[in-house]
């Protein structure tokens, strides 16, 4: 009941007094879908204020998940070769949360990314995000009128005409995403 969160943690959770004007559209990698056997491995994220990204106020690491790999006796050449900026797990949420504040999150089946880093929280003794999220999914299922279909990220960049030449990093997959959350809110009014 009474339990002692991280300082992080504490500052997270103030940020909530006031609702924010700012959006963070995220893009994760994983190792899997199963919440408590696999990690993430890389957090790729921009901030999207007033319709416009903001390239200077970005989030990138890769997660360096060496225990994982041994463990899955599995290569681990990526980390070694990326030119992202390389974390452990808790320095990597840590930073990813200091950087997040109260903004809104964005992204492609976002349930997924946002559940992936309450797994890491845990294991770090904190709570969940309390953050609101928007699925850019969801938003283009809203648009057109249907529920019952999904679209693959590469599917709603074709729609909408982005580019999309090769499957990047956490990075590339965030840029492409806050793009068509451009698109999407300011089709469905949002302010």
């Amino acid at each position: 009941m009474n339990k002692v969160y991280p300082e992080y943690w504490k500052n997270y959770l103030a940020t909530f007094n006031k609702k924010s004007k700012r959006f963070v559209i995220l893009s994760t990698e994983s190792t899997g879908g199963n919440l408590h056997s696999d990690v993430i491995l890389t957090i790729g994220a921009f901030s999207v204020i007033d319709d416009s990204i903001h390239i200077g106020d970005s989030f990138e690491t890769v997660l360096m998940q060496y225990k994982y790999f041994h463990d899955n006796k599995l290569p681990f050449d990526f980390i070694v070769e990326s030119k992202l900026k390389k974390m452990g797990e808790p320095d990597a949420i840590k930073a990813f949360i200091d950087y997040l504040g109260n903004a809104i999150l964005v992204g492609h089946n976002i349930n997924f990314s946002v559940d992936m880093i309450n797994a890491a929280l845990e294991r770090l003794e904190c709570g969940h995000l309390k953050n609101e999220a928007l699925d850019v999914n969801i938003m283009h299922q809203k648009l057109i009128e249907i529920t019952d279909q999904d679209f693959t990220l590469e599917e709603l960049l074709g729609i909408y005409k982005i580019e999309n030449k090769e499957k990047g990093s956490s990075p590339d997959a965030a840029y492409k995403t806050a793009l068509l959350f451009l698109k999407l809110k300011s089709r469905l009014g949002i302010k």
